[in-house]
């Protein structure tokens, strides 16, 4: 039986652009993103809807979302156009092939990357290594388009891990800090809606660890919070708490030597409930360069003297 010939109008631009706009969920950032007017990026998807025949987005809401074929197409496009982009490195040579793309979310950049890389590069002098970080969900949906090899952080929620594996490094929980003479760290016997008149730092919406504190707090009965700030900006939480009474709920990783040096302090309060897996996750599809293996490695070693 022949195979079914792909369709030739479908260009790499229409991939592209579908791509952007599914990560986003709007044309007008995707239309940013790629440099292109907003116009364009729409005639973009509509062509590709009308050449693959169904509905790529509900557009029935303010963000676009992803119809149930737009879900299936997402997986293979971003497939194939990784597999594309490595074969592309490969056939250009030892020199692009030596190159390791890695996400990774804010803790790991300060706990375990630093270490990996440092042996990593110990290793293999010729090799380079590009680090990207954000939030999980930019990530992941860079490692899907093959933007980067490998990302390093929390695990995921199970339907977006779809043609992803996860290898567990590590687990982590999130802690809340403060200024070292902040005025919470005087109270005798400590509880968590003490936290309420002060303003907050808080990870953002799209972030692996903001489902657990919210139902953290909740638990505690921690409804009323004031004047919330949403970062996952590392250089702009630790010197936001150090010059002001806010306090800052952030993964251990992030704050572990702050802590250690005392230039942060911990508030005294049970957060086992947040802890979760931190590890590698890579596409399923592909097979790694040496390099990234070596890396990979490498963040094994050093995890395994964090346990």
């Amino acid at each position: 039986m022949a195979k079914r010939a792909i369709d030739p109008r479908i260009k790499l631009r229409h991939l592209s652009c579908f791509l952007e706009v599914a990560r986003l969920k709007s044309v007008v950032n995707a239309a940013d993103a790629l440099n292109i007017s907003q116009p364009a990026a729409s005639k973009t998807i509509h062509e590709l809807e009308e050449l693959l025949g169904a509905p790529l987005f509900d557009r029935s809401r303010r963000s676009l979302f992803l119809t149930p074929f737009g879900e299936v197409f997402y997986r293979y496009a971003g497939t194939s156009l990784a597999a594309l982009r490595q074969g592309i490195d490969a056939a250009r040579g030892s020199h692009e092939a030596t190159v390791v793309k890695v996400g990774a979310l804010p803790t790991v950049s300060a706990r375990i990357l630093p270490g990996a890389v440092r042996q990593f590069t110990s290793d293999d002098p010729g090799a380079r290594t590009r680090i990207i970080t954000g939030p999980n969900a930019y990530l992941l949906s860079l490692l899907r388009t093959g933007d980067v090899d490998l990302v390093i952080g929390r695990m995921a929620e199970p339907e977006a891990m779809l043609g992803f594996s996860f290898e567990h490094l590590y687990s982590e929980r999130v802690v809340m800090v403060v200024r070292p003479d902040h005025p919470l760290l005087a109270e005798r016997q400590f509880n968590l809606g003490m936290i309420e008149p002060y303003q907050t730092l808080m990870p953002t919406p799209d972030s692996v660890i903001r489902r657990l504190v919210d139902r953290m707090l909740l638990s505690h009965g921690v409804t009323n919070l004031r004047d919330e700030v949403e970062t996952v900006s590392n250089a702009f939480g630790r010197s936001y708490i150090r010059q002001t009474d806010a306090v800052w709920l952030i993964s251990e990783g992030v704050v572990a030597e702050d802590i250690a040096d005392g230039r942060l302090a911990l508030l005294p309060v049970d957060t086992d409930e947040t802890v979760g897996p931190v590890g590698l996750t890579t596409r399923t599809d592909t097979t790694q360069t040496l390099a990234a293996l070596s890396l990979m490695q490498a963040a094994r070693d050093v995890a395994a003297r964090l346990r």
